[in-house]
């Protein structure tokens, strides 16, 4: 009855340390540098992906408004006017756009050239935050597996300096700690490609569509400017 008794308390005992370690036990226990630099990491990435889900539309790269307004500038035949609206806009086509415009003095061949510069540079405004978004996703699962390395030499040290006789209990909750940075790791790299490969086709169509827009109406400008030198 005494050993009964007595395998039912360890019994007990061992099940009480097992309900303890729940995933924020886990985090708790396992909280370290490497912890920290994913927590970092998630939260730079959530204000990435917050930056693409506002700007990363249509209406920015690529506004219908400022394609009518300049065009219109252009039938009135009002250089000013059309400077002024064409700076207003920050995007690709207003930037095209204005390099343009003041490059007409050297011809219309570096003119294109100017604005095909300008509109690249223009678009690396959604691309650089793509690209920040795709390192945090492939460098995530990396230092969660530092994180799981480091975990599991110090879960191995602590059992040789028990001489080995940790329980197998023991042994579980150490690596259970170690690998939660592996899960960490993962938990942000999955979400960051994926919106990675998602906006990636979205702003890659807008902004082919700004470039078609833009070449356009540098085009109309590179030929009022041929008309007026001749």
């Amino acid at each position: 009855m005494g050993m009964m008794d007595t395998t039912g308390m360890m019994t007990l005992g061992q099940t009480d340390a097992l309900g303890d370690t729940g995933v924020w036990a886990l985090f708790r226990d396992s909280f370290d540098v490497f912890s920290v630099v994913l927590l970092v990491g998630s939260l730079i990435a959530v204000s990435l992906i917050v930056r693409l889900v506002m700007d990363a539309r249509g209406a920015v790269i690529a506004p219908e408004g400022i394609v009518k307004s300049l065009s219109k500038k252009l039938d009135s035949g009002n250089e000013d006017s059309f400077l002024a609206a064409a700076s207003e806009d920050s995007g690709i086509v207003g930037s095209a756009c204005v390099a343009a415009f003041n490059a007409r003095k050297n011809g219309s061949a570096a003119m294109r050239e100017a604005a095909e510069i300008a509109a690249s540079n223009a678009c690396s405004r959604w691309t650089r935050t793509l690209d920040l978004l795709r390192v945090i996703g492939e460098i995530g699962p990396l230092v969660g597996l530092a994180g799981t390395v480091w975990g599991m030499i110090l879960a191995f040290v602590q059992l040789g300096q028990a001489g080995g006789s940790a329980g197998p209990t023991d042994l579980s909750l150490g690596i259970s700690k170690a690998l939660f940075h592996t899960l960490l790791g993962l938990m942000l790299a999955v979400p960051c490609l994926l919106i990675y490969g998602w906006y990636r086709s979205v702003i890659e169509r807008h902004c082919n569509r700004a470039f078609e827009q833009a070449g356009g109406l540098v085009d109309r400008l590179a030929g009022m400017n041929d008309g007026e030198d001749s």
